[in-house]
């Protein structure tokens, strides 16, 4: 049976969950399953390594002992990308790796399962977009994307074309209400137009949204200035750009928020400290806050994240964290498995990519 690729429009849109769960589902059928991510790129530092989370997890949940190197041949840094573009990678090389890896790992399976870099063109720079991937190891692939306005049909569209006739099928995920509906009456037909099987409409799982602070901080790269409650969870963010006043009324009508505003502005930290429903500070610029503020914080047991970048840009990287959801989890897998089997047709996602 021939590998199955799974990517995605974009990045955080629910691949990794949707990669291991398929292949849970296809060992709890009684298949021998195997899990590798050729291009490492969701990084995190362990025992003095630079190691992708995503491996580890779907060793985690598959009970498989391969080792990491083999799992993630490909470390796809930002250290490594500086390389490619000056010339220190070979192209040639790095595909010799990973079809070595592969070849290891697929080794008395029945199935594998190959998760895609963070988006389909990712690994562009070395010739290893997710197609080129799949047309090297020979699988086939199923899309996943999100779908919140019409708009978004056009990256689904660039990703079908991109993948060409590798593609099984889309799985569209975190579908929500106001949009459900549309999806399957109407971009689901105009996708079978041009013969693209849709297997999948997953809508949002409530207890998957938002992250909590200790993952927002992480994501972010911040200081932590007052520990507070890092477990809480953060579903939405405000802006502090308004004045004091104004800031208090605006942050006691929202729930589960975490603020984001400039270091120098005492006012709206004061503010958003003072409205429970906030459940962080997020300060911007690298500035330290007063005493005051830090105190009142401290006091509260908000925590105060501080950050060096600029309000805009933070404010952009916090949106994406947040409608990404949680950080991929055995539970998050088990959540998703649920969702493949009640919206997706999992039998045509397991036979995508067998052998006539």
């Amino acid at each position: 049976m021939n590998p199955l690729l799974v990517t995605a429009t974009a990045e955080r849109t629910g691949k990794t969950a949707i990669t291991v769960a398929l292949a849970r589902i296809a060992a709890d059928r009684g298949r021998s399953v195997g899990y590798m991510k050729p291009k490492g790129t969701r990084l995190q530092s362990v025992v003095g390594k630079t190691l992708d989370e995503d491996p580890m997890l779907a060793r985690a949940v598959l009970g498989t002992d391969a080792e990491m190197h083999e799992m993630e041949p490909v470390v796809y840094s930002p250290t490594f990308i500086e390389g490619a573009i000056r010339g220190r990678e070979d192209s040639t090389e790095l595909r010799d790796r990973i079809r070595e890896a592969y070849d290891g790992l697929a080794d008395g399976t029945d199935r594998m399962f190959i998760e895609g870099g963070g988006n389909v063109h990712t690994g562009g720079v070395v010739g290893l977009t997710d197609p080129e991937v799949a047309e090297l190891l020979d699988a086939d692939v199923v899309l996943v994307a999100e779908y919140t306005e019409p708009g978004d049909i056009d990256d689904v569209i660039a990703a079908i074309e991109d993948v060409g006739d590798r593609l099984a099928g889309v799985v569209f995920n975190r579908v929500d209400d106001a949009t459900y509906d549309a999806v399957e009456a109407d971009v689901v037909p105009y996708l079978s137009t041009r013969d693209v099987p849709v297997l999948g409409i997953l809508p949002v799982a409530p207890e998957l949204t938002g992250v909590t602070v200790t993952e927002l901080a992480s994501e972010l790269g911040a200081d932590t200035l007052v520990e507070g409650n890092q477990d809480v969870l953060v579903q939405r963010f405000a802006v502090g750009a308004m004045g004091a006043e104004a800031a208090l009324r605006h942050f006691r009508r929202s729930r589960d928020t975490a603020v984001i505003t400039g270091g120098d502005r005492s006012d709206i930290a004061t503010a958003a400290i003072e409205a429970n429903s906030v459940r962080c500070l997020v300060l911007t610029g690298g500035h330290q806050p007063s005493g005051s503020v830090l105190g009142k914080a401290e006091e509260s047991d908000t925590p105060v994240l501080s950050v060096p970048g600029d309000t805009l840009t933070t404010i952009d990287r916090a949106e994406a964290i947040i409608s990404g959801g949680r950080t991929q989890d055995e539970e998050t897998v088990a959540v998703v498995r649920d969702l493949l089997e009640t919206h997706a047709d999992v039998d045509a996602l397991l036979g995508a990519g067998s052998e006539d």
